[in-house]
């Protein structure tokens, strides 16, 4: 007697499936996940990519800076797969917004960052943060954010809105120049006297006592590493 053949139902085959088709585990874990790793090495390949051309081409550029070149890449390359890895355990969207306040909090205590440099630190992070975390509907939106970035920058850099300045503090004794009718005189005799290229002067506490006036003034440098004493005008005594 021949058996009945039962209608094949797809959804109770996926549920049970094959030997071959189950993948081996070890502690809950699956050994292998071919697609879910190739899906982060792309997105990994991809954030490293536009966080190097930032690092690179934008800021290492003017600046110069080695030490915050190694920060850069190497903080956005943890915060990646910290986020790529919540993401897989499908960590409470709360938590992972908690973990970016913590990084917003982070502050390096032996130097003050200058804003140029917190600028990119926290862009880096965003950028890194919506990579990790797979925050698009496509690979095309999600390569139009990172592209987006790149361009926001790159104007933004053309058209020198991230230009550095320092400023100084200086005790000067011609208090007769300090007039607003000799401006020029003024700024004449500090870029002689300093031999920089200073574009702005402004006047602050007189003591006519002494002749003496402090002015802050605002020069362009030549050099990229920031002067941490600029707004120094002596030191404490021991």
């Amino acid at each position: 007697m021949k058996l009945l053949q039962l209608d094949f139902d797809p959804e109770i085959a996926g549920q049970f499936g094959s030997a071959e088709e189950q993948s081996i585990d070890f502690l809950g874990l699956p050994l292998f996940d071919g697609p879910g790793l190739w899906k982060m090495l792309i997105l990994f390949g991809i954030n490293l990519l536009v966080c190097w051309i930032i690092t690179h081409f934008f800021y290492y550029r003017k600046s110069r800076r080695r030490d915050y070149y190694f920060t850069y890449l190497l903080f956005s390359t943890a915060i990646f797969f910290i986020l790529n890895q919540l993401q897989t355990m499908k960590v409470e969207v709360g938590i992972v917004l908690g973990l970016f306040g913590i990084f917003s909090m982070i502050r390096y205590r032996t130097e003050q960052l200058p804003i140029r440099e917190m600028t990119y630190l926290f862009v880096l992070i965003a950028i890194s943060i919506i990579n990790g975390a797979g925050m698009a509907t496509s690979y095309v939106s999600f390569i139009a954010v990172n592209v987006l970035f790149i361009l926001i920058i790159a104007v933004l850099e053309a058209i020198g809105m991230f230009n550095r300045k320092g400023q100084k503090i200086i005790t000067y004794e011609k208090i007769e120049l300090i007039r607003p009718d000799r401006r020029e005189e003024l700024l004449a005799d500090l870029k002689a006297r300093t031999g920089l290229d200073i574009v702005k002067v402004q006047v602050g506490s007189i003591d006519f006592l002494k002749d003496t006036a402090f002015l802050k003034v605002t020069y362009i440098p030549d050099d990229p590493e920031p002067n941490d004493i600029d707004m120094v005008t002596k030191f404490k005594k021991n």
